[in-house]
C-alpha cells in the first residue's frame, strides 16, 4: 500500500515523540552509572558532570570493603536462587494437583486460592504468625510467606490442563507414577512458563525490602534493599557502626558517588539475567492465559 507523505509525516513524528520519551527514562539510570565511576575528586569540584575526564572505581572498591554490604549482597542472592527454586516447585506442583479431575475437593482448593488474592490478613496478623512460627529475625521469615502467588497458580493450573490427557495416560502405561509424571513430562513442557516466572519470583526475592524491615532485626542477615535504604537516607545509617565509621572517615569518596555505585551493583544481577530469559516471557505469559 502507498503511504502518503501525511502518513509519513505522522509516522516520523511518533517515532520522533517515542525517542525522546525513551531517552528521557535513560538518562537517569545513565547518569547514576556515571557519576558512580566518576573521580572523587572531579565530582567535588564540579557542580554537574556529565561526561568525567578521568574515571576511577574508588567507590566500588571501597563498597567490596565493607562486609555489611558484602553481606547483605549475600543475603539477597540466597533469597533470590534459594527462594526462586522453592516457588518454582511448589507452585508449578499445586498447579499440577488442582488440574486434575480427579482430585477431590478441587473446587474448594481452587476458591481458598481465589480467596487468598481477594483478601489480606495485614500486617500485624501477618508479623503475629510468622512471630508465632519462630521464624522473627530468620532468613525464612522472607521466603514462606511469599512462597506461592495465586495468580500464577492459575495461570499454570490452565497451561497444565491443556496438555492432553494421552500424554500422562502413555506415562503411566511405560510405568510412571503421578510423581514421576509431574517430574518427566510436566515440568520438560512447561520450561518456558517457569523461566517467566521464575524471573518475576528471582526479583521479588532480590528486591525484598518490606518484610526485611518487619522481620530481620540483625544487621548481618538485612537484605540488601534494606542496608540500600539505609545507604540513600543516610550514610551514617549505613547498618554496620563500623561501615559508618568507614564512610564517615572516608575523605576520598563522596557518599553520593558511594550511593550511585550502591545502585548500579543491585540492579546489576537482574539486568544481567533478564536478556537470557527475555525470549520466554511472551510464551511464559501467553501460556494458560486463554481458554478457548
Amino acid at each position: 500500500m502507498n503511504k502518503s507523505l501525511g502518513s509519513d509525516i505522522f509516522t516520523a513524528f511518533n517515532y520522533t515523540i517515542l525517542t525522546l520519551f525513551a531517552l528521557a527514562t535513560l538518562l537517569p539510570f545513565i547518569y547514576v552509572i556515571i557519576i558512580s565511576f566518576t573521580d572523587p575528586t572531579e565530582y567535588l569540584t564540579k557542580s554537574l558532570v556529565l561526561i568525567p575526564e578521568t574515571w576511577s572505581l574508588s567507590a566500588y572498591r571501597f563498597i567490596f570493603s565493607t562486609n555489611a554490604f558484602v553481606k547483605a549482597m549475600g543475603v539477597s542472592g540466597f533469597l533470590a536462587v534459594v527462594g526462586t527454586v522453592l516457588s518454582l516447585i511448589v507452585t508449578s506442583a499445586l498447579a499440577y494437583v488442582l488440574s486434575r479431575k480427579r482430585l477431590k475437593g478441587k473446587t474448594f482448593f481452587l476458591v481458598m486460592i481465589l480467596l487468598s488474592m481477594l483478601f489480606n490478613a495485614g500486617m500485624i496478623p501477618n508479623y503475629l504468625l510468622v512471630d508465632s512460627l519462630g521464624l522473627i529475625d530468620s532468613l525464612w521469615a522472607l521466603i514462606l510467606p511469599a512462597l506461592t502467588s495465586a495468580w500464577y497458580v492459575f495461570l499454570m493450573k490452565n497451561f497444565y490442563q491443556e496438555i492432553p490427557d494421552e500424554l500422562e495416560d502413555a506415562a503411566k502405561i511405560d510405568g510412571c507414577s503421578d510423581v514421576g509424571v509431574f517430574i518427566r513430562i510436566m515440568l520438560p513442557v512447561s520450561v518456558s512458563a517457569l523461566a517467566a516466572f521464575g524471573l518475576f519470583y528471582a526479583v521479588a526475592y532480590w528486591n525484598t525490602y518490606f518484610s526485611g524491615v518487619l522481620y530481620i532485626n540483625s544487621d548481618s542477615m538485612r537484605p540488601l534493599q534494606v542496608l540500600l535504604q539505609m545507604l540513600l537516607i543516610s550514610a551514617s545509617q549505613f547498618g554496620d557502626p563500623s561501615v559508618a565509621a568507614m564512610m564517615e572517615s572516608e575523605k576520598t569518596v563522596p557518599p553520593q558517588v558511594i550511593k550511585m555505585a550502591a545502585v548500579v551493583i543491585s540492579s546489576l544481577p537482574i539486568v544481567i539475567v533478564y536478556p537470557f530469559l527475555q525470549k520466554y516471557f511472551v510464551k511464559g505469559m501467553m501460556v494458560g492465559s486463554v481458554k478457548g
